[in-house]
């Protein structure tokens, strides 16, 4: 195994060396490539579906199609259209003493990625590591080996076209082993970043030895607050929760003011049409057990409040006002993606103020958390710490900076 990092390693001084605009067109070709070896892809993603249950929720993740390709293929021609933050200086200035010193951004190095049944992260991490200068190491998944090794196949012969070092992406085996050695890659790998499950996360950060940044698992809320727009409400809550439920950004709780109680069955009847399963606090079931579905109607316990349902369920509960709101989502937030519907100026400015999440919204659908809703282009994951990155990470995120100090001759006394 060490063979691969050593590999990736000394591949750091090829990249480092690419012009900017061999960068883009060897982008722009794996744009078209991924289109034209479409069948190929979608061969080998359905011997990975075959062997994972429909009612899993990382089916919906590990699913690719016609257009899923093509749209991660756009998100490519999208990085390729994007400023290359690489040498940019963040600051410029001369000391009294004539030095003149430059922040200068760089890349990060040799970074490792850590994921789950996604087979769209093995394109979005080579695209912007690549952009980027950065080498990446791919650690997918056995859920998605079929599925990643080829997209990867198609990544090193656009490479070899190129006549660059294949090593610049290295996707490991999908066994456990290549994940403990991935964690313990001291000296090889600058960075590692875990996506996929609150579990997976949890492991990388006790087990790695080398710097992790953290993109966290997604308990959203959305509140529903006294003035809340009920049009508007119907369509945001709607969206959030089934646009797809499989992703970190989907609604996992909706928070509704006590004023509204008598608008709550309207504000919900839309997620009856996608059968969505309400768990209802105590308030809400008795204001629903008339109007919603039976059989898609429970009484919530506990253990609902702070879940990522990744599913077509959905907790419920009524708050006294926005501070109770505010106390819940501090209480339960895995500091995602948090919202706010709302025509109360004061108190959206207020939620907006004290909610600490890496995206808080005013009256929009929480699913925009995305890089390339963003406009970031792709993105390497949803960043929900605070150290160096937080929320989308895409190009700046991935690099650092280095101190440019020229002079002419100077010494210190």
């Amino acid at each position: 195994m060490t063979n691969y990092f050593e590999k990736a390693k000394q591949a750091t001084r090829n990249i480092i060396s690419l012009n900017k605009e061999t960068i883009n067109l060897v982008l722009a070709d794996l744009a078209n490539a991924l289109i034209a070896n479409s069948d190929f892809i979608l061969i080998e993603n359905q011997k990975d579906l075959d062997r994972m249950p429909k009612t899993d929720p990382k089916y919906d993740r590990l699913q690719l199609t016609t257009e899923r390709i093509a749209a991660i293929a756009d998100d490519v021609k999208n990085v390729v259209g994007l400023a290359n933050p690489l040498g940019n200086v963040i600051n410029d200035r001369t000391l009294p003493n004539n030095l003149n010193i430059k922040k200068v951004r760089v890349p990060l190095g040799v970074v490792g990625v850590i994921y789950e049944a996604r087979p769209n992260v093995t394109v979005d991490v080579f695209s912007l590591c690549f952009k980027t200068g950065n080498i990446a190491i791919l650690k997918g998944g056995s859920d998605a080996e079929f599925s990643n090794l080829a997209i990867a196949k198609v990544i090193h012969e656009v490479l070899e076209k190129h006549q660059l070092n294949k090593a610049i992406l290295t996707l490991l085996p999908a066994d456990r082993t290549a994940t403990e050695e991935l964690l313990n890659a001291v000296g090889y790998v600058d960075v590692l970043i875990p996506r996929g499950s609150q579990s997976l996360i949890n492991y990388v950060r006790q087990n790695s030895k080398i710097p992790v940044i953290e993109t966290g698992a997604g308990i959203v809320h959305t509140f529903f607050d006294a003035s809340g727009n009920l049009a508007k409400g119907q369509q945001i809550i709607a969206n959030a929760k089934t646009r797809r439920v499989s992703v970190c950004n989907a609604l996992d709780c909706v928070l509704i003011h006590q004023h509204r109680i008598d608008d709550i069955a309207e504000l919900l009847s839309p997620l009856a049409e996608k059968e969505v399963e309400l768990y209802a606090d105590e308030t809400s079931y008795a204001q629903l057990k008339d109007c919603y579905a039976n059989q898609l109607l429970h009484q919530a316990s506990p253990a609902h409040f702070g879940t990522e349902f990744l599913s077509l369920k959905l907790a419920v509960k009524v708050v006294r006002d926005i501070e109770e709101a505010l106390e819940h989502i501090a209480t339960y937030s895995s500091k995602h993606s948090e919202a706010i519907i709302s025509e109360d100026a004061a108190n959206i400015a207020l939620f907006l103020n004290q909610v600490d999440a890496a995206a808080v919204y005013a009256n929009v659908s929480t699913a925009f958390t995305d890089g390339a809703q963003f406009g970031l282009g792709a993105e390497i994951g949803i960043s929900t710490q605070k150290l160096h990155a937080r929320g989308p990470m895409a190009l700046e995120e991935l690099t650092s900076y280095k101190w440019l100090v020229t002079g002419n001759g100077q010494t210190r006394s």
